[in-house]
């Protein structure tokens, strides 16, 4: 629709009227069929319909219109607006459609565990919710607590990047100042994360841990054996023993019966 003129059919009727374009000109400009246009040249079409002047509302330029008079090979271009209209801002919370509406205490969660310096509402203009939802998920109270996942309102869908980088950004700016003497935890520079010791000392560390649970397997394992080994002489050494008493025995039953 940008590259669509302003009441089509009443912009062909004055074209019509006033020019000597072709139908196949007119046709093109207002986004019409050759036969519409020619239909409402018959007076068979668009009949009461008064025509409006492109040149006056800043759609047209005249060299334009006689540039295309004396070419029928050159088509009429549609010129940009000089007004720039301000979008309307919006007021009240964001509209979640109904297949989103229940990602919105996921998204929640995720915005007050990952940014607690977000204002409530900095987080209804992005997820497009009410401050009692947020109080409640804050405080632990909401009726599906113990089943949220806290989800990025980015990966739901629910808001874009930019929207939240620059929310996040404002709350930045608009947080109090850290007290003197806090430590702040960061992330370390990649400078330092990649660089040679760094590399080295993560290696080093991987590589010793293996080592160490080898040893102890080995170590173990002869202990095992050496156990199994003693448990193997006992059990012969009682086989033994059995053996004689028999024997013994039975050498005493035939003495006596003798």
């Amino acid at each position: 629709m940008a590259n669509t003129p302003l009441m089509p059919k009443a912009t062909a009727v004055w074209l019509v009227d006033n020019t000597s374009l072709s139908f196949t000109q007119i046709a093109n400009f207002c986004k019409l069929h050759p036969l519409e246009v020619k239909a409402i040249a018959d007076g068979e079409a668009a009949q009461g319909i008064k025509g409006l002047d492109p040149i006056l509302t800043g759609q047209l330029t005249r060299e334009e219109v006689e540039k295309a008079q004396n070419d029928p090979n050159h088509q009429l271009k549609l010129q940009g607006s000089k007004v720039v209209v301000p979008e309307a801002k919006r007021k009240g919370p964001r509209y979640t459609p109904v297949s989103r509406r229940q990602d919105r205490p996921n998204a929640i969660l995720w915005l007050v565990r990952n940014h607690p310096e977000l204002k409530d509402a900095q987080i209804m203009r992005l997820v497009g919710t009410t401050k009692p939802t947020i109080a409640a998920i804050r405080d632990r109270t909401h009726w599906n607590s113990a089943n949220l996942v806290p989800s990025d309102p980015v990966t739901l869908g629910l808001c874009s990047q930019l929207e939240l980088d620059m929310e996040v950004e404002k709350a930045a700016k608009n947080a109090p100042p850290r007290p003197e003497g806090e430590v702040v935890e960061t992330l370390m520079p990649v400078e330092e994360s990649t660089s040679e010791e760094a590399l080295a000392a993560a290696f080093s560390m991987d590589t010793r841990k293996p080592v160490e649970r080898e040893e102890e397997e080995e170590f173990d394992a002869d202990a095992v054996f050496a156990k199994l080994n003693s448990l193997k002489g006992d059990d012969a050494g009682k086989g033994d023993a059995g053996n004689d008493d028999t024997g013994n025995e039975d050498d005493d039953e035939d003495d006596g019966k003798a």
